[in-house]
C-alpha cells in the first residue's frame, strides 16, 4: 500500500490522504477581507487532489497582521468570505484548515513581494498603514524594524481571547481543522526563544515561563473547539542560532501540546531573526526540517507534519514508510504544480488515464493524453524543446 494516500484521522475529521497544502502568505487581502483571487487559489489546490487544504496565516487582531495584505478573522464581517473559500476547497473533495495567526513584533512589514522587510516611506506613500508592534519584549525584529511595545498582563488576556474568537470564527466560517502558528518568529514563537523574550515576570526566563503564554493560548482555544475538531500546532524546531530555541526544547513543549489536546506538531524551523529566516535554510537541501518531524514524532509520541523542500512523491512515500512523519507539508511544490497530488498517483500506478481528475479535466486529458501516447509523446510536451537546448 501506498501510504502517501492512505487515508488518516484526527479526533472527527478523516483525510482521504496524506497530502497536505501548506498555509502559504499571498498578501492579497483588502482591509483582512479576502478576494476573488483567494477563491481562485485555494480551489485549484482542493481540484488537484490534496487531502487537506490550508488557508494562509489568518490573523486573529488588526495590528497582528504581517501585512497589510493578510486576511483577518477578527470581526465577524469577514466570516462570509472564509466560507465561501471553504465551500470552494469542499466541493474540489478536500478538508480545509486555516492557521490563525498574530505577527507579534514582525507585525506591519512589507508584502514579501515588495521587499519582504520593514515598512518605508515609500510603502507608505502607496497607501500602506503602518503601526506599532507588540511583542514578549522591546526587542525589534531586525534593523529599521520598530520596537515593539512589551504587551502587559492586560495585553496578553486579550491575544489569548482574540485566539479565541477567531478560533470560534472559523469554525462558523465551516473549518474542519484549526491550526496555531507558533513559528518562524511571529508573536506566539517569540515569546518561547530566548532570542526574543526578554521578559523578568513569569512569561519570561525559564523554558517554563517561555512556554507559559503559547500553552495558555493552546489551553484556551482547544476548550472553545468542539471535541470533533483537531487542533494542530505549527512550531519552529529550532531557532538554528546558538542560544536559541532548540530541538530538545520543541520535544518537551510538544509533549505540553499533546497533554492540552493537540493532535498533531506541524514542524518548520527558523524565521526568529534574519540569519535563521526561512529561505536562508532552503540551501540545506532536500527534507532538510524532516528529522526534527521524526524526533518530535518518537519522543513526544505526537503525529507530525514534516515541511520544507519535499519535491518528490518517493521521497514523501519514503518519509511516511519510514515513520518520520504523518502528513506531509508542500508549500512551494504546490505552487509549481496545483496536480502534485495527482500526479503523484499516477506515478505510484494508483491511477491511470486521469481518471481521478475532476471529470471536466479528465474526459478531455485521456483523449489528448491517448493520442500523444499513440505517436509516442510526452504529454508535459517540453522533450523536444530541452532536446533542442541542450
Amino acid at each position: 500500500m501506498v501510504k502517501l494516500f492512505e487515508s488518516i484521522a484526527f479526533r472527527g475529521v478523516e483525510l482521504s490522504n496524506r497530502i497536505v497544502v501548506s498555509p502559504m502568505g499571498m498578501y492579497s487581502a483588502v482591509n483582512g477581507y479576502v478576494t476573488p483571487f483567494h477563491l481562485v487559489h485555494y480551489g485549484k489546490f482542493a481540484q488537484g487532489g490534496a487531502g487537506l487544504v490550508f488557508v494562509e496565516q489568518t490573523s486573529v487582531t488588526r495590528k497582528g497582521r504581517i501585512t497589510n495584505g493578510d486576511p483577518g478573522l477578527w470581526e465577524d464581517g469577514q466570516i462570509d468570505g472564509m466560507r465561501q473559500i471553504v465551500h470552494v476547497i469542499k466541493s474540489g473533495g478536500s478538508k480545509a484548515a486555516i492557521q490563525i495567526n498574530h505577527g507579534g513584533r514582525k507585525s506591519s512589514q512589507q508584502r514579501a513581494f515588495r521587499g519582504n522587510s520593514h515598512l518605508t516611506d515609500r510603502d507608505i506613500e502607496m497607501g500602506e498603514e503602518t503601526w506599532v508592534p507588540t511583542g514578549p519584549s522591546d526587542v525589534p525584529f531586525s534593523d529599521g524594524f520598530q520596537t515593539p511595545i512589551p504587551l502587559s498582563k492586560d495585553g496578553l488576556v486579550g491575544v489569548r481571547d482574540a485566539f479565541v474568537a477567531t478560533a470560534r470564527r472559523a469554525m462558523l466560517a465551516g473549518f474542519d481543522v484549526i491550526e496555531l502558528h507558533m513559528a518562524h518568529g511571529y508573536l506566539l514563537q517569540s515569546f518561547l526563544s530566548p532570542l526574543a523574550n526578554f521578559r523578568t515576570d513569569e512569561y519570561g526566563g525559564s523554558l517554563e515561563n517561555r512556554m507559559r503564554f503559547p500553552l495558555e493560548v493552546t489551553r484556551a482555544v482547544r476548550a472553545a473547539l468542539p471535541s470533533s475538531t483537531p487542533l494542530f500546532v505549527r512550531i519552529s524546531a529550532t531557532d538554528w542560532i546558538d542560544g536559541g530555541w532548540e530541538i530538545e526544547d520543541s520535544v518537551v513543549f510538544s509533549r505540553k501540546l499533546k497533554e492540552l489536546g493537540v493532535d498533531l506538531v506541524d514542524c518548520s524551523t527558523g524565521g526568529n531573526l534574519r540569519a535563521g529566516s526561512t529561505n536562508a535554510n532552503l540551501g540545506r537541501g532536500p527534507g532538510y526540517q524532516v528529522p526534527f518531524a521524526e524526533r518530535i514524532r518518537h519522543e513526544a509520541d505526537i503525529a507530525t507534519g514534516a515541511v520544507g523542500m519535499i519535491r518528490t512523491p518517493d521521497f514523501a512515500e519514503k518519509v511516511l514508510q519510514d515513520g518520520r512523519a504523518d502528513l506531509i507539508f508542500l508549500a512551494r511544490q504546490m505552487l509549481y504544480n496545483p496536480f502534485w497530488a495527482l500526479h503523484a498517483a499516477e506515478h505510484f500506478g494508483l491511477t491511470g488515464n486521469f481518471e481521478q481528475w475532476p471529470e471536466q479535466y479528465g474526459w478531455w486529458l485521456a483523449k489528448w493524453g491517448g493520442a500523444l501516447r499513440a505517436k509516442g509523446e510526452s504529454l508535459d510536451g517540453m522533450e523536444r524543446y530541452r532536446e533542442a537546448a541542450e
